[in-house]
């Protein structure tokens, strides 16, 4: 995939659900991995000539894992002319060693979100930008219904009612294995998370199944996020229950 492809791709989640405004002003969280890095390269692209004249900035949550470095994403994001700074944590520390969670992904999430959304704030920002993608929206689909037994997944655009700040995916209509082909094509300063759960979640399960189910089915991805779109499911507002 070429920045331009990147770039129409991710102009159609922004237009489509209305995600930037006139005059925003967006952070991108930025945790080091390839998805993240490829959002903030392809908005900081979109920022030089999109109607809504909307300016970016980069924030990165440490969690606080031993032999992190973000130097090498400071010099890209300094080379893209985007503002950046690291938010320091302990929520790491809390996850693992206090609470001892036995799915941490989801504590984890919510503490990043909630540091990310903070710092934003603080920072005149008034939208921030998550590189989740469509496979990611499609696993956390499975995850509510196998896990939870209930019809949803997180919404394009939220709004944090604590925060004031707006959350917006617009990496809505990319799947993983195009973010894949990008960044071994056009050289980024990946991370390794340094998470001791990485690979080893429900989530990772999620991605297992449909990989299988795509063998016998591969049309198996555009079929789930077809009938999360025929539902209503993506446009319904906060709180909304969609019966299918």
């Amino acid at each position: 995939m070429t920045l331009q492809k990147l770039m129409s791709a991710t102009r159609k989640g922004v237009d489509e659900f209305h995600m930037i405004p006139p005059g925003a002003c967006v952070a991108v969280g930025v945790s080091g991995g390839k998805d993240s890095l490829a959002l903030v390269t392809a908005l900081a692209g979109l920022a030089k000539f999109h109607p809504s004249r909307f300016t970016l900035k980069a924030i990165t949550v440490d969690l606080g894992f031993p032999g992190a470095d973000f130097r090498p994403i400071a010099d890209y994001l300094a080379k893209l002319s985007v503002p950046y700074r690291v938010e320091k944590t302990a929520i790491g520390k809390v996850v693992f060693e206090e609470r001892k969670e036995d799915n941490p992904c989801s504590l984890c999430a919510k503490m990043k979100r909630g540091v990310l959304s903070n710092a934003a704030r603080d920072w005149g920002c008034t939208h921030l930008a998550l590189a989740h993608h469509k496979d990611d929206l499609i696993d956390t689909f499975l995850l509510n219904l196998f896990y939870a037994g209930r019809i949803d997944t997180f919404l394009p655009v939220t709004k944090m009612d604590r925060t004031g700040i707006t959350v917006i995916r617009p990496f809505l209509y990319l799947e993983e294995k195009e973010l894949v082909y990008f960044a071994n094509k056009n050289p980024m300063p990946v991370c390794p998370s340094g998470c001791p759960a990485d690979k080893h979640t429900c989530r990772e399960d999620m991605k297992i199944l449909v990989r299988t189910l795509a063998k016998e089915n591969p049309d198996i991805k555009a079929k789930l996020f077809g009938a999360m779109q025929r539902s209503g499911l993506l446009n319904r507002k906060e709180n909304d229950t969609i019966t299918l």
